[in-house]
C-alpha cells in the first residue's frame, strides 16, 4: 500500500493524502470496482502510468501551469479563486497550484485503495460549500458547480503534447494516453458524489 509519503512533499500545504484529517468515502470497494469495470480500468492501465511516473514528474508542474492558464483566461473559473475584494487571492492560488500538482503524480502512481478512495471524497468535498475554503482558512466564492468541474475535464485529458518528445514508441504513448483518460474519469466521477442528493449517485 501506498502511503502518504510516498510520491508527496509533506510540506504541502492541506495536502492529507492518508491522513485522519482527510474525508471518508462512503463509497465501498465494491462500488469503486464496478465504476473501474464501467471505465475498463484496469491493472495494465495502472502499471503504465507507473512505469512512466518519472515522465509525469518532470511534467506535472507545467501541466497544471497550462491548464491553470485555461483557468485564468475565463472569469467564470477565475472567480472562484478570488478574495471578497474581487481579486485573485495569491496566496489561495499558490496553494492549490502545489496540491494539483500533486495530484497528477498521484493519478500516476497511487493505487486506487481505501486512503485513495478517501481522498477522492476530500478533493469533491472541496469544491462545495462542505469544505471549501475550510483548508487553507479563505473566504473566496463557497462553490464550484459541478458543471464547470465536468466541463473542464477535456483540457487535462490530452497528455501526448507533454510526453510525444520523450516517448517516441507510437503504441506506448497511445496506451499511456488511454490510461490517463480512463484514470481521470474515476477521479471525476468520485468527486461527483457529494455534489449529488443522497441515493442519487
Amino acid at each position: 500500500m501506498n502511503k502518504p509519503n510516498a510520491t508527496a512533499q509533506p510540506e504541502i500545504p492541506g495536502y492529507e493524502f492518508g491522513t485522519q484529517r482527510s474525508a471518508v468515502s462512503p463509497v465501498s470497494e465494491e462500488d469503486l470496482g464496478l465504476l473501474e469495470q464501467t471505465a475498463g480500468w484496469s491493472e495494465s492501465d495502472a502499471a503504465i502510468l507507473r512505469k512512466h511516473a518519472h515522465l509525469f514528474r518532470e511534467q506535472a508542474e507545467h501541466m497544471v501551469d497550462r491548464w491553470r492558464t485555461t483557468i485564468a483566461a475565463q472569469p467564470h473559473l477565475a472567480q472562484w479563486f478570488f478574495a471578497p475584494d474581487g481579486k485573485a487571492d495569491e496566496d489561495y492560488k499558490a496553494r492549490v497550484k502545489r496540491r494539483f500538482v500533486q495530484w497528477v503524480m498521484d493519478v500516476a502512481t497511487r493505487d486506487h485503495d481505501r486512503e485513495w478512495l478517501n481522498y477522492q471524497e476530500e478533493i469533491g468535498l472541496r469544491h462545495t460549500p462542505a469544505k471549501k475554503n475550510t483548508t487553507d482558512q479563505k473566504m473566496t466564492p463557497p462553490l464550484v458547480p459541478l458543471r464547470y468541474v465536468l466541463a473542464f475535464v477535456p483540457i487535462v485529458l490530452p497528455i501526448r503534447p507533454f510526453f510525444q518528445n520523450m516517448l517516441q514508441e507510437e503504441a506506448e504513448l497511445k496506451k499511456l494516453q488511454d490510461a490517463w483518460t480512463k484514470a481521470v474519469l474515476l477521479h471525476v466521477a468520485l468527486w461527483s458524489r457529494p455534489y449529488v442528493a443522497p441515493g442519487l449517485w
